[in-house]
């Protein structure tokens, strides 16, 4: 935990001049509030026993003092709310930027094992909750401390058995939250974990809330997220119940000290022990000394929700990606497009079966490369290893003779162009999401890599042409034109190895022959690996390969491959529209 609380102090570095602020202000704060008592005590024990004239102008100016003080305390009030929130937004500001980039440094494998709420939540709710601690935690605790220290000082001062009577809570108190505490710090924990279910659950519906209509299955996902709900509320009452007998507990606490202060001052006042004076600053300096009490409260039940934020925050970042750079990672800088596999295996996680089997695989720069087979043969994965979305298990894949694990991955993927058949497109405009191939690019560039795509006469046709907003995901566009925007981007990055993962699969006949001739014109003098989904797409295709569960089983052109009579023969007898 040492570390961990050393790792949150550091992120008030870069605001140490705010944060020393802050606590300055804290403290004069704190320091007024102990004063104005002592002022009070001054009058009523020693002005109001001078003569009338004395008195009033004594009065008069400690009067016009104490509003002096409010003011300063009012600022202090005023710049520790204003100013520390400002720090504590800087910070959240700070968490979110470096959370955000860890996600983006993150494996597939990572995000495969994910929901997307779950990560949401660890950069919205659980950030806010640590910047108010960050914020408040210290200024409270600071606060606090000098409260009922400089209280226990001073009370002392005016009588040590009204002191003692007073204070004679203060242990019980303290077993008390310590008691609540380490329960609050598990509900609360708890909590998290379900609001992030329940995110998970929102960001899944709301992705998919076409498909939930088009069945007609409102009903179901409401059940499903009424449990969800329901678990999040079992969590909440449970936190509740804690939370109800610390704040209620500590309450009648904090009260039973005023009542015993008037009892035992009663008693001595009796006895002429203690002045009425005395007891009246009392009563004041109790007040005084019960709110930074429940101040403190309050920081333990911040300090549980924000540390356990903070845990979570702490656990993420912890996470390494599985695919990084090596210490000595080269550029790529001219590529001719020679790709090897050399013996290459592959499975996902230690616990699954090996979804490549030995592979070896030599093309030639500038080669249309098909991979054919059935579902689960391995396709895709074999042309995920390229770009290292993955690693291999064993073996090597090679550019131009060099291990890609030996490429520094920014470089490496600049230089590869993926059509998937999933088109992810951006909330923005059409400009947007093109220029997103080069971020840097001109318009006129844009305006070029949708001609060779064949989307710039659907692109004019829409209410404002490149700058038309295509909604989230282009839910405004047909499949066809949304992978021709993202032909388009590919075509403006202009990268020199491309990769096509089944790119015309979800497409009409119509719409599959104006996007291929996309593709076969991308595709010119570069090497081009083709995911195959009709037999149309791979028929010029120069090499294709045939890959089953056991690896590479038949290899050759479209009439090679036909004459050989094999799985490949067999497919293309089913039909012409066979899915392969």
């Amino acid at each position: 935990m040492g570390k961990k609380l050393k790792k949150l102090a550091s992120y008030y570095r870069p605001y140490m001049s705010l944060f020393l602020a802050d606590m300055f202000f804290a403290i004069l704060g704190a320091g007024i509030t102990l004063i104005i008592p002592l002022i009070v005590r001054y009058i009523t024990d020693k002005v109001i026993t001078l003569e009338a004239e004395a008195a009033l102008d004594k009065i008069m100016v400690l009067g016009i003092v104490m509003l002096a003080l409010v003011a300063v305390e009012c600022f202090c009030n005023y710049f520790i709310s204003n100013y520390g929130h400002v720090m504590g937004a800087k910070i959240e500001y700070d968490m979110r930027a470096e959370i955000f980039g860890h996600y983006q440094k993150l494996s597939f494998s990572f995000f495969n094992n994910q929901k997307v709420g779950q990560l949401m939540s660890r950069i919205t709710s659980d950030l806010f909750d640590i910047s108010e601690l960050l914020h408040h935690g210290p200024e409270d605790l600071v606060i606090s401390l000098i409260k009922i220290i400089g209280s226990f000082i001073i009370l002392i001062n005016i009588d040590v058995k009204l002191t003692m009577a007073a204070f004679a809570f203060v242990p019980i108190m303290l077993v008390y939250a310590a008691y609540f505490n380490t329960r609050m710090k598990r509900a609360f924990k708890r909590n998290r974990v379900k609001i992030a279910d329940i995110n998970s659950q929102i960001e899944d519906n709301l992705s998919g809330i076409r498909v939930v209509k088009s069945f007609a299955n409102e009903e179901t996902e409401l059940d499903k997220f009424e449990k969800g709900n329901q678990g999040f509320l079992a969590a909440k009452k449970n936190s509740y119940i804690y939370m109800a007998g610390y704040h209620s507990g500590l309450g009648a606490l904090t009260t039973m000290i005023t009542i015993a202060v008037l009892a035992a001052g009663a008693v001595l006042i009796t006895y002429d022990q203690v002045s009425v004076t005395d007891l009246i600053t009392f009563l004041l300096y109790i007040n005084t000394f019960t709110e930074p009490v429940k101040k403190l409260i309050n920081f333990t039940e911040q300090f549980q929700n924000g540390y356990t934020g903070y845990e979570r925050f702490m656990e993420m970042m912890a996470v390494e990606p599985d695919i990084q750079d090596r210490p000595n990672a080269l550029e790529l800088k001219s590529v001719k497009g020679d790709i090897t596999f050399e013996d290459v295996s592959f499975h996902y996680e230690e616990t699954t079966e090996t979804v490549l089997h030995h592979i070896n695989l030599d093309v030639k720069a500038g080669s249309y490369m098909a991979l054919v087979g059935s579902s689960g043969a391995g396709k895709s994965t074999l042309c995920s290893l390229i770009p290292r979305f993955y690693d291999v298990t064993q073996g090597a894949v090679k550019i131009d003779g060099v291990d890609v694990r030996d490429i520094k991955l920014k470089s490496l993927r600049s230089k590869i162009g993926i059509v998937q058949q999933d088109v992810y497109l951006f909330v923005g405009t059409v400009m947007d999401n093109i220029r997103y191939g080069r971020p840097d690019a001109s318009r006129e560039e844009v305006i070029e890599a949708a001609r060779n795509a064949n989307a710039h006469d659907f692109i004019m046709a829409l209410p404002q042409g490149y700058d038309t907003d295509i909604g989230q995901r282009g839910v405004k566009l047909s499949g066809g034109q949304k992978q021709r925007l993202s032909i388009a981007r590919v075509f403006l990055k202009n990268p020199p190895i491309l990769i096509f993962d089944e790119a015309t699969s979800a497409l009409d006949n119509e719409s599959e022959k104006v996007v291929q001739e996309s593709l076969e014109k991308l595709a010119q003098n570069r090497t081009t690996f083709v995911i195959a989904h009709r037999l149309s797409t791979i028929r010029s295709a120069q090499r294709i390969l045939v890959l089953t569960d056991t690896g590479i089983e038949e290899e050759g052109t479209h009439e090679q491959l036909l004459e050989k009579n094999g799985i490949y023969a067999k497919l293309y007898q089913i039909g012409d529209d066979s899915h392969f």
